[in-house]
Formats: structure tokens, C-alpha cells, sequence
């Protein structure tokens, strides 16, 4: 029965407008984790091999729930990542690791 479906979630069109410098990107291998009642600080950072200082290359704050549907998009595009290409190896030296001992 047709009343049992739930209803169809419109699809919304964003037209989106990207800086030359942005397009290009910036490579990251670390990133750091805030939050507090109302807000989720994430900043991401390069930090060079054998160096112990990373330079934080872009802050981004959100709300907490625009933070978890970010983690949701995330979670869902390495689900597929790893269903093309393989698992994601973990292994070998964390970054983190040095800026948190």
C-alpha cells in the first residue's frame, strides 16, 4: 500500500562556486577534534615527516549536527571506497601520535 511508503525526501539542486585556490586543494594527515555543548572545532593540519610541528591549514566549526552528518557522508563514501578498491590498511605510524605525547 502506498500509505505505508514514507514520503519521498525532494532532491534540492545547489548550484556551487569554487575560488581557483580552493579547487586546487591542500593535502592533509592530520586532524584535530574540539567540541562543546554547541559546537565541533576541527582543524586540519600537514605535519612533514620526522618534523614535530604541523601547521593547521584550515579550521572548520559546525554545529553537532551538521558534524554528524558529515561523519555520516564519510563514512558512507570509505564503505564505497573500500568496496571498490579494497580495506583501508590502518597500520604504520599516526601522525597524531607525535603532537599528543
Amino acid at each position: 500500500m502506498a500509505e505505508d511508503r514514507p514520503p519521498q525526501r525532494k532532491q534540492a539542486r545547489i548550484e556551487m562556486q569554487i575560488d581557483e585556490a580552493v579547487a586546487q586543494g591542500m593535502y592533509i594527515n592530520l586532524a584535530l577534534v574540539h567540541h562543546d555543548e554547541t559546537e565541533f572545532t576541527i582543524d586540519v593540519l600537514y605535519m612533514p615527516p620526522h618534523q614535530r610541528r604541523a601547521k593547521v591549514r584550515a579550521r572548520i566549526i559546525s554545529s553537532p549536527k551538521h558534524t554528524k552528518r558529515l561523519l555520516v557522508a564519510l563514512q558512507e563514501q570509505v564503505r564505497r571506497y573500500e568496496e571498490r578498491f579494497g580495506v583501508i590498511d590502518l597500520s604504520g605510524p599516526n601522525p597524531a601520535d607525535k603532537l599528543l605525547h
